[in-house]
């Protein structure tokens, strides 16, 4: 059996914090499924803060679009 863990994340975030999320996860899954690490795949894929969405709304868009307006309104 071949455990293939999938993660989806924001860009940001270094090697060597993915090293050690990838460490992390692949000792959870070794005790709790009875594997050898040697069998764990981990698949990290990062996206940009234009591709996440929380009810409808691009987090880091609205963010942008925000700033844009308090930098509008100080210009005022």
């Amino acid at each position: 059996m071949m455990p293939i863990i999938e993660m989806h994340l924001l860009e940001g975030r270094t090697t060597e914090q993915k090293t050690g999320a990838a460490k992390a996860i692949t000792e959870a899954i070794t005790s709790s499924l009875g594997v050898r690490a040697e069998s764990v795949r981990i698949l990290i894929t990062e996206h940009r803060g234009e591709e996440f969405y929380v009810a409808g709304v691009a987090p880091a868009l609205k963010a942008k679009q925000e700033a844009l307006a308090e930098m509008k309104k100080a210009e005022d």
